[in-house]
């Protein structure tokens, strides 16, 4: 399979693309300027952020593409590692295009660092946090990045980018963070809208926090839906049920390939319920490409399973009264076995989503709302810091 960093040979030699690296050590990516401080042995290499401090990590003339994105801080709690938080700005528009937690932006909903290895981010080891998505500009590209925590911290980066001539029909990046904390029963989450095309919908990342509720054994019977230019009631795209989506069946637990996967299951090891507390997914459509020509807009439904054990039929009804029956109604089982009835239903979920679009003309996004971010990911009783969060606890004030 060639991804997308793979689209051009390799063997070819093109002069009009030339590389610069931004960092610390090199914080306007001059040619022949990197790595000055202190004789050039290893003078700058990081920033200690102060809280709400603002950094600049790129002020770029253009045309140039951005072509990958490296960075890691210290870990800590998830309330401090989600508020760790980046914008970008093309084109001197009026706004950011990309206004999104680091965390969530490199694949890590929860603010709860893991393993992630996938065709275009990826956390080596949980703690080194790579972006390889293409990002071409025209005439300008602003990355600030913001410590919206109340702790100092080292912050280490390195964006690679080449400058020279770009497509035609290049599309810029727009990412966007979207939450709703919780869900409403009914109407579906929207992973992505309000972008005007010409664009592509190049994928999401999308984080649950599961709100147990009693007789619920899964979440994830909701399919996502894709409207595309002209649909109104009904889509272009509709999928077969959140796990489907993710290229996995009957049920969803930790596991990566390039184009989909799992990185995170949270579940209380000493708690009886079925549901985890924090899960999240990827999904990247690179074969598969969602291109539209005035507007997309992509959703998925919070619907899950309830199991009606043998002689427990009130639970059947609460559901039924409170018209919560979704799909076909009820099956009913028999007289045999320990279930009388099954049923997919209507549910209520903490969701967040990360989405990314290409358009071809900059966009504004809403700006990332911190608060509402952070809001109920503070670590479960059951979880306790790891052996290098301690170690690496000194540089964290």
């Amino acid at each position: 399979m060639t991804f997308l960093w793979l689209a051009d040979d390799p063997s070819r030699i093109d002069l009009d693309q030339s590389i610069r690296t931004l960092s610390f050590e090199n914080p306007t990516g001059a040619e022949g300027t990197a790595g000055a401080v202190h004789g050039g042995r290893k003078g700058a290499p990081n920033k200690i952020l102060a809280p709400a401090e603002r950094v600049m990590l790129g002020d770029i003339e253009g045309p140039g593409t951005i072509r990958h994105v490296w960075m890691t801080f210290p870990p800590m709690p998830p309330q401090d590692m989600r508020a760790l938080w980046m914008e970008v700005t093309w084109d001197e528009a009026d706004g950011p295009s990309v206004s999104v937690p680091c965390l969530d932006f490199f694949g890590l909903p929860h603010g709860r660092p893991a393993p992630l290895s996938s065709a275009l981010v990826a956390a080596q080891e949980g703690r080194g946090f790579n972006a390889w998505i293409p990002m071409p500009f025209r005439r300008h590209a602003r990355i600030e990045l913001v410590n919206g925590s109340s702790r100092s911290f080292p912050f280490y980066y390195q964006i690679a980018y080449t400058r020279g001539p770009i497509a035609d029909d290049a599309g810029l990046l727009h990412v966007s963070f979207r939450r709703e904390n919780p869900t409403e029963l009914g109407r579906d989450f929207e992973i992505a809208d309000g972008l005007v095309g010409p664009g592509r919908f190049l994928g999401c990342n999308v984080g649950l926090r599961c709100l147990h509720e009693e007789g619920f054994s899964w979440y994830g019977e909701g399919e996502v839906k894709m409207y595309i230019d002209g649909d109104d009631a009904l889509p272009t795209w509709c999928g077969t049920g959140l796990e489907d989506y993710v290229g996995t069946a009957w049920g969803m637990g930790e596991h990566q390939v390039p184009l989909q996967g799992v990185p995170l299951s949270l579940t209380d090891p000493g708690a009886s319920r079925p549901l985890p507390d924090f899960v999240s997914f990827y999904r990247w459509h690179l074969p598969d490409p969602i291109v539209f020509r005035e507007r997309i807009r992509v959703t998925l439904q919070q619907i899950g399973a309830v199991p009606v054990p043998r002689g427990q039929g009130e639970l059947r009804e609460r559901i039924d009264r409170e018209g919560r029956i979704a799909g076909s109604g009820w099956y009913d089982l028999g007289n045999s076995g320990p279930l009388e009835a099954f049923g997919v239903c209507e549910r209520r979920d903490d969701v967040c989503a990360t989405a990314y679009l290409y358009a071809r003309e900059p966009q504004t996004v809403p700006t990332l709302d911190l608060s509402a971010a952070l809001a109920e990911i503070e670590r479960r009783p059951y979880e306790q810091p790891t052996d290098f969060e301690r170690a690496l606890a000194p540089m964290v004030r």
